[in-house]
């Protein structure tokens, strides 16, 4: 009996390969379309690796003559991937030497032993990590730590308001640090690769933090309101058992905390660097070189901080969606379909900024709840992109807003990987995440829309 997998790949495959006969391969227009709604469906039934599916453009782009050599090249070869990659290093290293317990370790031992201010240290923890690490990662790293703290609740409190909290603490700040920083997030990368790429518009480490930093602050701020307030009695109490042991910062620790904050520094002036000095580098350039000193300054046992061996954990597969989502952008810029589809957004030229900033927002919010966010940017902010040229609107002040709502999917389990590792705990229903996640959802659509209104 055929599994559900193949007939939902047999069904795409089956579809792609009509369309192509039917116009006879000859329609770059129609084409483009039908590479694009197989990689849309395979990406939203996952009947294969989303990773795959981002190969597809390598496979029939250059055959279909939708994509030439260069455009391939310039997608899975965009300096955004190397941004990423060299960011994805440089948190194996802060992992390897478990400099993230370090950080949680010294928040909660600031803040405090009561439940809200555990509460708080692992928002912030969780977050300020999420920032530098890919919220994956950050989810799977900070799990563990909330259980621990949850174990040593007597039985009956393990389902409190407390429990509950404290794990979706850790799902929902994993997915709001990273909308501070431009590589906290696939989404954020990609919408820069895109905008560099089809309308020649560069937005820095720094440019990004200036609205990715306060959106997540204040989020985090909401979100700690909104525990504090819902913990009734719990606010109370302290888990008796529950102690952090402080523990020295070792050697190689604080040398990976150098060369990580010496990467951080090298984003944040390169401003300065190129108006004072006339010397310019990439964004990229920095992370690269973090990440080539991490292969070079001794760790420990006469081996360095990295190894080669460590890179088997980098999640390669990313790197690859990125490069699939930029030539599928690049494909259907070149052809036409971003234009023809810009034209869908005609009827709201004459509406107000606000209300037009609220619905594109809106369906990013909901969208991203069935749909991976990176999918969703790749297709949305050509088309974003392209209308806000055409109505005159400042492209950014669009394309932004749009890419921080796409990690803004707090209600169900599937719509990002640091919900469903929370959910994977077995400590939390769908219906306990949907019903405080929806609620998130809507004061992160006012929270975005009202500072992109304002800031932007």
């Amino acid at each position: 009996m055929i599994s559900k997998d193949r007939l939902l790949l047999s069904i795409g495959l089956v579809g792609f390969a009509l369309a192509i006969i039917i116009s006879g391969g000859k329609d770059h227009f129609v084409s483009t379309i039908a590479m694009s709604a197989l990689m849309i469906y395979l990406w939203l039934t996952e009947s294969v690796p989303i990773y795959v599916t981002a190969l597809i453009p390598l496979i029939v782009g250059i055959p279909l003559g939708i994509l030439d050599s260069d455009l391939l090249a310039g997608a899975y070869g965009n300096k955004m991937i190397f941004l990423f990659l060299g960011g994805f290093i440089l948190a194996l290293g802060l992992e390897k030497w478990h400099v993230h317990k370090q950080v949680a370790r010294i928040i909660i031992h600031t803040v405090g032993y009561s439940k809200p201010r555990i509460l708080l240290g692992f928002l912030i923890s969780t977050a300020l990590l999420s920032m530098w690490v890919s919220n994956t990662a950050t989810a799977l790293m900070m799990l563990p730590m909330a259980l621990a703290v949850i174990n040593v609740l007597p039985k009956k409190e393990q389902k409190g308001k407390f429990a509950l909290f404290l794990l979706l603490s850790i799902a929902y700040a994993a997915s709001i640090g990273g909308m501070g920083t431009l590589i906290g997030s696939p989404p954020n990368a990609i919408m820069a690769g895109i905008l560099k790429d089809s309308f020649n518009v560069t937005v820095s480490f720094a440019d990004w933090m200036k609205i990715g930093v306060p959106v997540a602050i204040i989020l985090i701020a909401v979100i700690y309101t909104f525990f504090y307030l819902s913990m009734g009695d719990e606010k109370k109490e302290s888990p008796d058992d529950f102690v952090i042991e402080k523990k020295p910062w070792t050697g190689p620790q604080k040398r990976v905390v150098i060369i990580f904050c010496g990467v951080i520094v090298l984003w944040l002036i390169r401003g300065f660097v190129k108006q004072y000095t006339g010397f310019d580098y990439g964004d990229e350039s920095a992370a690269i070189l973090g990440s080539f000193l991490l292969f070079l300054v001794p760790g420990g046992n006469k081996m360095p901080l990295l190894i080669w061996k460590d890179t088997e954990k980098l999640p390669w597969g990313i790197l690859l969606l990125f490069g699939g989502g930029l030539a599928l952008a690049a494909a259907m810029d070149a052809n036409g379909v971003i234009q023809y589809m810009s034209t869908w957004f005609e009827l709201f030229k004459t509406w107000h900024y606000f209300v037009l900033l609220t619905i594109i927002i809106a369906i990013a919010i909901f969208g991203t709840e069935f749909m991976s966010n990176t999918a969703l940017i790749t297709l949305f902010i050509p088309v974003i992109g392209s209308f806000a040229n055409v109505a005159h609107y400042d492209i950014l002040q669009l394309c932004i807003p749009v890419t921080l709502a796409a990690s803004c999917a707090f209600m169900l389990p599937v719509g990002t990987p640091p919900n469903a590792i929370v959910y994977s705990s077995g400590k939390i229903t769908i219906a306990q995440m949907a019903r405080v996640g929806v609620v998130f959802n809507f004061i992160a659509l006012f929270v975005i829309a009202v500072i992109a209104y304002s800031y932007i």
